[in-house]
């Protein structure tokens, strides 16, 4: 991987990230348009650390009252009923279900999920959900409501996020409209929830950069972590401000435009699906 590649997709991974279209499925259609080798299921995860960082920035105070709350909470009875302790142990509570199903499909999410004709199927299918829920949800509730089962169920929708196309963001604030969250809520909870997983799973891959016997490209690597993290932080402050009075359905027509020219390309024999092997 190149410099200018690095670049290029560090931008795409910040710009891409927070919104409810997939930042996976932007790396992969853009190095398959691009021409250029997947850049896989690893530089993908080590690159959105630089994102998550982001997150860390601007939920800063919150994330502090969390694990002072939380910390407490461990040895002190009095503090387990605290809003921010209670939703440090929910963060937990809702992060299982990525966890395992991660290890269990690794194999799945470095190969067959990166297929860009089922990129083009989560984009269309997750998109209309993501439709779905900013129509029908009744936005009522806020994080203090949030409950075992509720985790749970933004849990697995982030575990869904393991298939480019259907965005972790997209997924979790979908499954947070549907339970009845704000907009707002939903998004905030989705950003916290996915802090362990991300820097777990980037963590976790930092030992296939190179693993194929090429050298590791560590230098693009750190390059495209650290665009994604200062694109990442203006995307994250523009959105929170933006869902605060308006609805998803922009993005819900982006997604559905890009997976059916996508298929449109895949179809004509413009692009491969199994475009830019991973090498």
């Amino acid at each position: 991987m190149g410099w200018f590649e690095a670049l290029v997709l560090g931008l795409v991974q910040g710009l891409t990230e927070f919104l409810p279209i997939s930042s996976s499925a932007h790396l992969r259609i853009t190095a398959a348009l691009a021409g250029w080798d997947d850049p896989g299921a690893a530089f993908t995860a080590v690159t959105q650390i630089g994102t998550e960082l982001a997150v860390i920035l601007y939920f800063s105070t919150k994330i502090g009252k969390i694990l002072r709350a939380w910390f407490f909470s461990i040895y002190k009875k009095d503090w387990r009923q605290d809003p921010d302790a209670r939703l440090g142990w929910l963060i937990i509570v809702g992060s299982m279900p990525i966890v395992v199903l991660g290890l269990l499909l690794q194999d799945a999410i470095d190969e067959s999920f990166r297929d860009l004709r089922i990129t083009a199927t989560t984009l269309i299918v997750f998109g209309l959900i993501l439709l779905v829920a900013d129509r029908i949800g009744k936005q009522e509730r806020t994080l203090d409501h949030l409950t075992v089962p509720h985790g749970l169920g933004f849990g697995f929708a982030q575990a869904l996020a393991l298939i480019p196309g259907v965005s972790r963001s997209g997924g979790t604030t979908s499954a947070g409209l549907l339970l009845g969250y704000t907009r707002a809520e939903a998004a905030e909870y989705s950003f916290l929830l996915a802090l362990p997983a991300v820097f777990g799973s980037g963590l976790y891959k930092l030992t296939d950069i190179g693993k194929d016997g090429a050298p590791a490209q560590w230098g693009p690597t750190i390059l495209a972590t650290l665009v994604a993290f200062g694109v990442g932080y203006a995307v994250i402050a523009w959105l929170m401000s933006y869902i605060k009075t308006k609805s998803f359905v922009p993005f819900v027509i982006y997604r559905l435009v890009l997976g059916v020219l996508l298929f449109v390309l895949i179809f004509t024999g413009v692009l491969d699906p199994q475009a830019g092997p991973h090498v």
